[in-house]
């Protein structure tokens, strides 16, 4: 699975830029002010071949004892305890700080894996500025400039290298066997996923309570059904015990992403009787990101009424429209009901997912639906579409090639998806279209 870096220290010290920085994005707000940044924010990102998910923090202050800056302490706490490896980042130019020997004596205690980094260090010599931080007793100092990107690629590499038992190789040798389908049960606290796969091995495998977070870390569990090998992972909970947060707390976002990423098919579960929300969504929207084949399910179906069920069938249809190509199912894992064409839907996804398609199928396609509608003139160019051929699976890929191209508008790419999601047979599985424009031999 992906490891995961947390990024801590004070307000202001440059630790949403370093996250931007290390994600190739600019997702977290970046000012020239202290306490911008709140809720713990993840990220993927990755280098070379080594992917790893990175958690912004807000300033930590870890004697907080009321307001928003004891929910922010808290947050960060969450996001040390789901990480394999810290980044303790300071300010090179403001110099050490008390609250710095506070949060360095909170990570000390905790014995994990942490690098002193130095941040706003460009332009500086190397030395006599950076002595005074070797007073907070965690080792070398690495100074860095995450607004210049210098020392950024070193002090990764040492994060990466400093996490125990994680090598390169990981990420090379994550999938398993080609005969066995990776199934994910994904959804919030409390949504019944131990209680289903126990109704799926028919025992108590799994510890199953009527308490948010119940499940403290990502089980894996070998399971065979009609002849066909599973392993189903059920997802949550934080890495280490000891800490014991709020219950909601206790449901890891890490896990999840991670689950979701080594997957070949996740089941997304919702809960009946909480409806469809903001979280369910956010889990969903990354299922789609990664490209992984899913299978919605609603838990607690039974213990609904008529105006309840019509309202979560409203909010699926607004709030997860972007997953209109996964199957749905009504269930109820505790009474075992409606479980049977659950695994119909995963077995389906899986193929769809890992579908075939020939380039002479897939440009007869092309030109069928270029013949019943042409996409739209812009301005002095009509895009011309000439052949297509798979680009990948898992999710399949298909890429057209032609002449201007990049006119094509979203809804003639959506027309072209359905098209080709109903020759195909493809349910469950995201599809993605890519357009390669030929280049014009006379532009100079």
């Amino acid at each position: 699975m992906k490891p995961v870096i947390a990024l801590v220290g004070r307000p202001n010290v440059g630790k949403s830029t370093l996250f931007n920085r290390l994600t190739g994005t600019r997702d977290a707000i970046v000012a020239d002010f202290a306490g911008l940044t709140r809720d713990r924010h993840y990220g993927n990102g990755h280098m070379g071949k080594r992917e790893y998910i990175v958690i912004d923090t807000g300033g930590f202050e870890p004697d907080a004892t009321e307001g928003i800056y004891r929910e922010m302490a808290k947050q960060t706490r969450q996001a040390v305890a789901e990480s394999d490896v810290v980044l303790f980042v300071v300010d090179a130019r403001a110099g050490l700080s008390a609250q710095d020997h506070e949060i360095a004596q909170y990570l000390r205690r905790l014995g994990k894996p942490t690098i002193l980094v130095a941040n706003k260090a460009e332009g500086m010599k190397e030395g006599a500025q950076l002595v005074e931080f070797f007073e907070l007793g965690l080792g070398e100092v690495l100074p860095v400039s995450s607004a210049h990107g210098q020392g950024v690629r070193s002090m990764l590499e040492m994060a990466l290298d400093a996490i125990p038992g994680y090598s390169e190789e990981d990420d090379e040798e994550s999938e398993v066997a080609n005969d066995v389908i990776k199934l994910a049960v994904a959804g919030r606290p409390n949504a019944g996923k131990s209680t289903l796969i126990n109704a799926w091995l028919g025992e108590e495998r799994l510890v199953a309570f009527d308490l948010p977070g119940t499940t403290r870390d990502a089980i894996s569990v070998p399971f065979e059904r009609d002849g066909k090998k599973f392993e189903l992972i059920d997802t949550a909970g934080l890495r280490r015990k000891g800490k014991v947060f709020e219950a909601i707390e206790k449901f890891s976002v890490v896990k999840t992403l991670q689950a979701i990423e080594s997957a070949h098919v996740v089941l997304l579960l919702l809960d009946a009787t909480q409806g469809v929300t903001d979280q369910d969504a956010h889990i969903a929207g990354y299922i789609l990101e990664s490209g992984r084949a899913v299978v919605l399910a609603i838990n607690k179906w039974d213990a609904v009424d008529a105006y309840q069920r019509e309202q979560i069938e409203r909010q699926i249809e607004t709030r997860l429209a972007f997953l209109k190509f996964a199957s749905l199912h009504l269930i109820s894992a505790r009474k075992r009901q409606g479980l049977g064409p659950v695994w119909k839907s995963i077995v389906q996804a899986q193929a769809s997912a890992m579908r075939k398609m020939t380039t002479p199928v897939l440009t007869r396609l092309l030109q069928e639906a270029v013949a019943f509608q042409a996409p739209q003139k812009v301005g002095m160019f009509r895009p011309k579409m000439r052949y297509a051929h798979q680009g990948g699976m898992n999710p399949p890929v298909i890429v057209i090639h032609g002449n201007s191209l990049e006119h094509v508008p979203d809804a003639y790419k959506r027309f072209l998806e359905g098209r080709f999601r109903k020759a195909f047979s493809l349910v469950g599985t995201p599809l993605r279209i890519e357009f390669k424009t030929s280049a014009n031999p006379f532009k100079e």
